[in-house]
């Protein structure tokens, strides 16, 4: 899968059923080349513009299910919830 490809999936948080948002980047392990993280922008947020200065960064480990339309990950919202 290309990164374009995946930010033009919605990400589920499977705990609460809220869509977050869609992928806006990704962090990757420079030395193994493997993802950490993907980031949504934060609530409030439409494609990371208006809004708040956060964002989720939501580990890699957390993501459940990645499908044809969505990536479900399993987090408690506020605990990856970051101001930049």
């Amino acid at each position: 899968m290309r990164f374009c490809e995946m930010r033009e999936k919605e990400v589920v948080n499977i705990c609460t059923g809220k869509q977050l948002g869609c992928v806006v980047d990704l962090e990757l392990d420079t030395c193994s080349g493997k993802i950490e993280s993907i980031v949504v922008p934060g609530p409030g947020k439409f494609c990371g513009f208006f809004g708040t200065d956060c964002e989720y960064v939501i580990p890699y480990s957390c993501v459940k299910k990645i499908g044809p339309d969505a990536v479900l990950v399993e987090i408690k919202e506020e605990k990856f919830l970051q101001k930049y």
